[in-house]
């Protein structure tokens, strides 16, 4: 969109916070950059420049506006609704794969060589994958000071910085302020009261209806694992440094995040899973607006506009999960869930109570007894196969995945089918235009609403909600009467 300028213009002059994270202003007499919804008096037309990144805006040499904090808008959604190279190279970096592994390792992950990588990100971002990572560092960084007490050392090396000498240098240039200036203009209560608890808050566009959302996390906690309590939802997190508890409470304008880490490396990589998780990053305007097309669905979204897809912060738990409740309901894919918790689980320490462990990886779970579990045989040997795939790397389910690849290679193994393929697709893989047609709430949902229920004329029917096809599915789900569609009391 920032090559457009005439609508980047008409973006910054209505202040339009739909826009935030698509672009970035720049304003070349201040040589300050900043987001569209910027609070302050718009520049001249002549003075404004745009870029399609963070990243790019302080490449050209531009530092971030103090008032808007353009470097905590939402990320573009671009970035969760394509599955093409850069795309996916940008999820990657945002898991924080290149501060772990560098650039080869992203280049390794999504089988390009570390120069086509280059060039595409160049091409559309205006930075390469290393100014990228630089900027979620500084992010990051910023992050920590202002949330948390750890001294400037512990924050540079946990936000990723090789030296102190270049986090210093990276946050003046970014912030026009220094690590301690920083932290000084943070007010004394917006901190956390518990020790060692990050507390921020995650931007979205609006409008959000968190009923779904929050709702179908709560229905279908693994005990020991999630918990829905005194308003907000908490889960461990599995991280590639340690691991961490997040607890998560929808409010009007944000959602509020307060995270427990055992290793302060992973905070950029929990906040990104836990946006992906809620699908902060989406555009409700964009997709409400087709969805309304459709009369029998208009009614449907503008009852309750703004929901998310709610995802997962692990795919290949969530692939588990979604074998564990083929056909069976969601109380007893949570007590299936459950017993391979206890047995399996790697048990965490809950300072608040009520977690008790991380889902078993599938390392873990390779070497489970099938027959411990009160299954069907074939939904055993199902789960068994699945395992075995996802421990030896036959299937990959990360958040760099390539959709189509990831549905084959799901298909091919036994007792897999399209279901299972597709709630995978939707919820793990994160794909937007995922559909479940065979799905018997859909199949009612559409039955009600005068859709044509059969999956081949409900297909049919469902090209004029593409690529948005798996936010229908929650307008449909929603017209049943099941705890997944309820925000806990």
């Amino acid at each position: 969109m920032h090559s457009d300028f005439d609508r980047c213009v008409r973006a910054v002059q209505s202040k339009d916070a739909r826009f935030d994270g698509w672009f970035f202003t720049a304003v070349l007499t201040t040589r300050i950059y900043c987001r569209p919804s910027c609070p302050v008096v718009p520049p001249k037309v002549e003075n404004m420049t745009f870029y399609p990144s963070a990243a790019a805006a302080q490449q050209a040499g531009f530092r971030a506006c103090k008032r808007c904090r353009p470097d905590a808008s939402p990320g573009s959604p671009q970035w969760n609704e394509r599955a093409d190279l850069v795309a996916r190279a940008m999820r990657l970096i945002a898991d924080g794969v290149v501060d772990r592994e560098g650039v080869p390792g992203l280049a390794a992950r999504l089988g390009y060589s570390t120069r086509q990588i280059e060039r595409q990100l160049l091409a559309e971002l205006g930075a390469g994958p290393l100014a990228l990572a630089r900027a979620q560092r500084a992010q990051t960084a910023r992050l920590l000071i202002e949330t948390s007490e750890l001294p400037m050392a512990e924050v540079a090396f946990a936000a990723g910085f090789a030296s102190i000498r270049t986090f210093n240098e990276t946050v003046r240039e970014v912030f026009a302020l220094s690590p301690t200036e920083l932290r000084g203009r943070t007010r004394r209560g917006d901190r956390p009261t518990a020790p060692g608890v990050l507390s921020l808050r995650l931007p979205f566009r609006a409008p959000l209806c968190p009923d779904n959302l929050f709702g179908h996390l709560a229905a279908t906690a693994v005990p020991g694992v999630e918990e829905w309590r005194d308003g907000a939802y908490r889960r461990t997190l599995r991280l590639p440094y340690g691991h961490g508890i997040v607890s998560l409470r929808p409010a009007p304008d944000h959602i509020g995040c307060q995270l427990s880490l055992t290793d302060q490396r992973d905070l950029a990589g929990a906040i990104s899973r836990c946006r992906r998780m809620l699908d902060l990053d989406a555009d409700p305007v964009a997709t409400d607006d087709l969805l309304r097309t459709d009369a029998e669905l208009a009614p449907l979204v503008e009852k309750a506009p703004g929901r998310r897809v709610p995802r997962t912060v692990d795919a290949d738990e969530f692939a588990v999960r979604a074998v564990l409740g083929q056909q069976v309901s969601t109380a007893a894919a949570r007590t299936h869930a459950g017993r391979l918790v206890t047995a399996h689980g790697e048990p965490v320490d809950d300072p608040a109570g009520g977690l008790t462990h991380l889902f078993p990886s599938t390392e873990a779970l390779a070497g489970h007894d099938p027959q411990a579990l009160a299954m069907p045989r074939t939904r055993r040997a199902t789960l068994g196969t699945l395992i075995d795939a996802l421990a030896s790397g036959d299937v990959t389910l990360g958040v760099g995945s390539d959709w189509d690849r990831a549905r084959a290679q799901l298909a091919d193994l036994p007792g897999i089918g399209p279901w299972t393929v597709e709630v995978i697709a939707m919820r793990a893989l994160g794909d937007p235009d995922a559909f479940l047609p065979t799905d018997l709430g859909i199949r009612r949902a559409a039955e009600g609403l005068g859709l044509p229920s059969t999956p081949g004329a409900l297909i049919r029917h469902s090209a004029r909600w593409r690529p948005w096809r798996a936010y229908a599915v929650q307008y449909l789900w929603a017209t049943e009467d099941h705890p997944i569609n309820l925000l806990p009391a």
